[in-house]
């Protein structure tokens, strides 16, 4: 039996300082050098979250332009291995994301759209106090959570993402595009239409 269960896409950054403190190539190597299955389980190989999920190291609270490349040859490395729980593309209607979500913090999971420019998906690995002063993602992130930031494409509708997880362990993001000049220029006896500014 399968279940799905859509998520609530964020619009608004509550925390401008949110991801300030980028992960380097050194703090990662020494947070992967632990001997901790979560963390491998979150940052390792095929995930989304990994800095290295693009071949070389790109730190994921970082914007990536993801639509811009095609899975199958961003990818190509983990897909012949079996090792990619990541894919996108993109239709006619809409570009798609479907990634496998950590085994842990999957409960945390947030999608939020910042600034109608970049979509950002993060959640909490590992389960602090909360702090009324500190928020976790100010500070070092990854000893406590994850994060992915994505360019949305200029001829995205940031104001209709969805985000759903399914069987609670598939994420997906669907953002629509916005409708071309070209759909809307012709009426249907032919003659163009000009829109009104508003």
């Amino acid at each position: 039996m399968t279940s799905c269960r859509q998520l609530e896409v964020e619009s608004e950054d509550r925390s401008p300082q949110k991801w300030c403190v980028p992960l380097t190539e050194d703090a990662f190597e020494s947070l992967m050098s632990k001997s901790n299955p979560t963390l491998h389980t979150v940052f390792g190989d095929g995930s989304l979250f990994s800095p290295l999920l693009f071949r070389k190291f790109f730190d994921p609270s970082d914007a990536f332009p993801l639509w811009e490349f095609e899975s199958h040859i961003l990818l190509s490395r983990l897909h012949s291995t079996s090792q990619s729980a990541v894919d996108w593309f993109q239709t006619d209607a809409d570009y798609s994301l479907k990634a496998e979500l950590p085994g842990v913090g999957k409960s945390s999971v947030q999608v939020c759209v910042e600034n109608g420019k970049v979509v950002e998906i993060s959640g909490e690995w590992k389960h602090q106090k909360v702090s009324k002063t500190k928020d976790w993602r100010s500070g070092q992130w990854w000893e406590q959570g994850y994060v992915r930031r994505l360019e949305l494409p200029e001829n995205a509708d940031w104001r209709k993402v969805e985000a759903y997880v399914n069987n609670e362990t598939v994420l997906e993001i669907r953002i629509p595009k916005k409708p071309s000049d070209s759909d809307n220029s012709q009426g249907s006896d032919g003659t163009t239409k000009v829109s009104e500014s508003g």
